[in-house]
């Protein structure tokens, strides 16, 4: 069982309300999405500023902890305090991270939206991730999915401006959906929640509005989930990387189109379903 960290409970406004003008003139009130500079402190060491929504501090600083191979599990985390007054969260573990200095001083600018980073080569430990062999996603499931996430309740809706991650189990149950300024936030902050709740990610689904990057990719591996849907597209470097995995790389999901670009053994195709979907369009 999972020695849980500390964790604050930090609120935070996730949207901000402003006056616009239109093309005829005409006033009126919008919302947009709220964006704070959250920097990471972990034992007392400034590491990373990062730009965020704020709907999840807590979750996000320990998925970049994660993401970032700065810790191996979640039980070297003795604590995750976030303080809005100041914009910080203070991070304490409980036997320090060694050389954290070396380990932090290479940092790869990745695509990410807001430019995310990674420290260290961005290919280390690639080659040492293993995927289930035996996950497969059903053609019935990726359309559930699709589904669930057209008709979810969501920042973007409201607001626009940012993007959406979600977990999904096996069977196309949504367990997790987070929105940030960027997505690479979001994963994060997935991965730091799955870790705290003890989820492995053999047999889950992750699902992403934004690119398939490869830093996406990476991060997806290294939460261990085999499938990675979009409904947008990827890059030729995350495309090589999940290659290389042997995961899933499903891009373009909307309605009834999708295209699996890698990994096409996993996928499921289920007789006459293409047709009854084609029938309720």
């Amino acid at each position: 069982m999972n020695q849980r960290p500390l964790l604050s409970n930090a609120d935070a406004n996730l949207t901000h309300d402003v006056e616009v003008m239109d093309e005829r003139g005409r006033l009126s009130t919008i919302a947009i999405p709220c964006e704070r500079p959250l920097t990471v402190y972990v034992d007392k060491r400034e590491l990373v500023t990062l730009m965020t929504l704020g709907g999840a501090p807590e979750m996000l600083t320990v998925g970049y902890l994660r993401n970032q191979r700065l810790v191996r599990s979640v039980e070297e985390i003795a604590s995750v305090q976030v303080d809005w007054s100041v914009d910080s969260v203070a991070v304490i573990t409980r036997n320090g991270i060694a050389d954290v200095e070396a380990r932090t001083a290479k940092k790869v600018v990745t695509t990410g939206c807001g430019q995310g980073s990674v420290f260290g080569g961005l290919m280390d430990e690639v080659d040492s991730i293993v995927l289930s062999a035996d996950a497969r996603l059903r053609q019935s499931v990726l359309y559930r999915i699709v589904d669930i996430i057209r008709t979810q309740q969501s920042i973007y809706k409201q607001a626009g401006s940012v993007h959406g991650c979600a977990l999904f189990s096996a069977d196309g149950g949504l367990l997790y959906f987070i929105e940030d300024v960027g997505r690479h936030n979001a994963v994060d902050a997935i991965a730091g929640k799955m870790w705290l709740d003890g989820i492995e990610g053999d047999d889950k689904i992750f699902y992403t509005t934004g690119r398939l990057t490869s830093e996406m990719v990476i991060k997806g591996a290294q939460m261990g989930i085999p499938f990675l849907l979009s409904r947008s597209g990827t890059t030729q470097m995350g495309h090589m990387v999940a290659e290389r995995l042997d995961m899933s790389l499903i891009a373009r999901c909307t309605g009834k189109h999708f295209l699996c670009l890698t990994g096409k053994h996993r996928l499921l195709y289920e007789s006459g379903l293409m047709e009854e979907r084609l029938r309720l369009v």
